[in-house]
């Protein structure tokens, strides 16, 4: 099982093929076999990297009481250094993709172009998201450490569809049962301390990156991340937003070769 030290945690990582490098970030509370789609169709042009976010999967947690973007980071910085992996195309879905705008903005000499899928740019950048924000955003964590994980999957998930509606999830039942597992397999603590980074989430001075950049959504994304994505394609200056057909949040493995096609538009002319 490779591991490398990143900071103060051991990070679990794994690498397929050969050439240009890409890193690919999961989402929250489920890990890097979400990319499994990517892993097979990339990496026979490229090295593809995936690993499993401090907290998550096979890293695990670690003795931090308090999460941020920026400390996840940092991690990638410390994997991508340890691993010799230089400029990178960084891809982050949802949390994921906070995690690459926290590290384009901080390393810009370590990136090779930006990929942001499905994902937000603060959680407090409009109206509607300060009001969920500080009504049900900062009663997430405190409900999970009460109710605990598995009880606290379901009640997320009537959330969402609450929130965001039924098609957020798309129409694939087994990545609902993937997600579903994965959350259920979390330790609560570090749910709520990735809960917390979310919430602590601001935005960044996306004006300063200056590396090729694809935006995505799934068609059936929620309208609060498409107008994230419309304010970061504003702000970033060298990038593009493309929709990925029939699928919702997890737009990746829900319609997977539109997702590959899509990415593979940005890759071909770096």
């Amino acid at each position: 099982m490779p591991k490398v030290k990143t900071n103060d945690i051991d990070t679990y990582y794994e690498i397929a093929g050969k050439g240009q490098p890409i890193v690919f970030i999961h989402g929250g509370f489920v890990d890097h076999d979400m990319w499994a789609p990517q892993v097979e169709y990339f990496s026979r042009k490229y090295k593809v990297i995936t690993y499993d976010l401090r907290g998550h999967g096979k890293t695990g947690g670690s003795k931090k009481k308090k999460y941020s973007i920026e400390l996840l980071a940092d991690d990638l910085k410390a994997l991508i250094d340890a691993l010799a992996i230089e400029k990178p195309v960084i891809c982050g879905l949802s949390l994921g993709g906070m995690v690459a705008q926290a590290f384009a903005v901080k390393y810009p000499d370590s990136l090779g172009a930006l990929i942001l899928s499905d994902t937000a740019i603060s959680t407090a950048l409009t109206a509607n998201d300060k009001i969920q924000l500080y009504t049900l955003g900062w009663s997430m964590p405190l409900t999970l450490r009460l109710i605990g994980a598995r009880r606290f999957v379901d009640y997320s998930f009537w959330m969402a569809r609450v929130t965001k509606g039924e098609r957020w999830f798309g129409t694939d039942e087994k990545v609902r049962d993937y997600v579903r597992q994965k959350m259920s397999e979390m330790d609560s603590d570090e749910m709520a301390k990735i809960y917390g980074a979310i919430l602590g989430f601001r935005l960044l001075d996306l004006s300063s990156v200056r590396a090729l950049t694809l935006i995505t959504n799934g068609e059936f994304e929620s309208e609060s991340v498409l107008a994230h994505s419309k304010k970061a394609n504003e702000l970033i200056k060298n990038s593009t937003m493309m929709t990925i057909e029939g699928a919702g949040h997890t737009s990746n493995m829900e319609n997977a070769d539109g997702y590959n096609r899509a990415l593979e538009q940005l890759l071909d002319i770096l």
